[in-house]
């Protein structure tokens, strides 16, 4: 006989709490604008301390250390890019794949143009962090910024919507790279195959790549716009899904405000 499933009522957090959580939010806040202003390496405890008036020695009751406080905002910018692009999601009825995978991607590249800095902070290099950093909260903010694609993916999946490759072309080395990317990245489960990441870590690269190249200017010497280069590679790569392509209904400079 199984017990019956009594609902706990989740307890109000004390005002010594919601003071913790409203000062380290405002931590966090400071912590990108240095971020912004400055980069990555300049962000520091003390001139973070210095702005919120208290002393670098104190900033750790709320964090352990520098690589902390910068997982903490990584975190909440991925949260942040999720919340974009769940909400261009939603903005599309939800029986239309096409047009919100579509919807999605472009909310992704218009994020990262309008947060050039701190999409650099979230996906480029940035060295080793001090160890034992707990790098939980921003690898599992980056798992729930990659669900809003990977539901869509999977539905394409199990529409037969594309091709799998050969899978005598992928190595047991690549094999093992791929199932790597998919644990980590949230995107593992028994009814995906090999090949089905090999799909998708594929589109990743290049639709990754091309926002990457925009957002760090690595074509401004030969682009003035890149917007075009950005559409063909995303309908040549939703083709090859079986993804209905749509022109964008507006411009660049229409649809990307670049001056937050």
């Amino acid at each position: 006989m199984t017990e019956p499933q009594v609902d706990v009522e989740k307890r109000a957090p004390s005002r010594r709490e919601r003071v913790r959580e409203a000062t380290l939010a405002e931590i966090k806040g400071i912590a990108r604008n240095h971020l912004v202003a400055h980069g990555r390496a300049g962000v520091s405890l003390r001139a973070v301390a210095r702005e919120m008036g208290m002393t670098a020695p104190g900033l750790y009751r709320y964090v352990s250390g520098i690589d902390a406080l910068l997982v903490l905002v990584t975190a909440d910018l991925f949260d942040e890019l999720a919340d974009a692009v769940a909400a261009a999601d939603a903005s599309v009825a939800p029986e239309d794949t096409d047009l919100r995978i579509l919807t999605s991607l472009r909310a992704f590249r218009g994020w990262a143009l309008r947060h050039p800095v701190e999409f650099a902070a979230m996906f480029g290099p940035h060295g080793h962090p001090t160890p034992g950093t707990d790098l939980t909260p921003a690898l599992e903010a980056a798992r729930r910024f990659g669900a809003t694609f990977f539901v869509l993916f999977d539905r394409l999946l199990a529409e037969g919507r594309f091709a799998l490759p050969d899978s005598g072309l992928i190595t047991p080395e690549l094999s093992r790279e791929l199932q790597a990317f998919a644990d980590t990245c949230g995107f593992s489960a028994p009814h995906i195959p090999v090949e089905a990441v090999m799909v998708l870590s594929t589109c990743w690269v290049r639709l990754y790549g091309v926002v990457c190249m925009e957002v760090f200017g690595h074509l401004d010497f030969v682009m003035r716009d890149m917007e075009p280069l950005f559409e063909s590679e995303l309908q040549n790569l939703l083709t090859d899904l079986g993804v209905r392509y749509q022109p964008p209904e507006n411009t660049a400079s229409d649809t990307i405000d670049t001056s937050e």
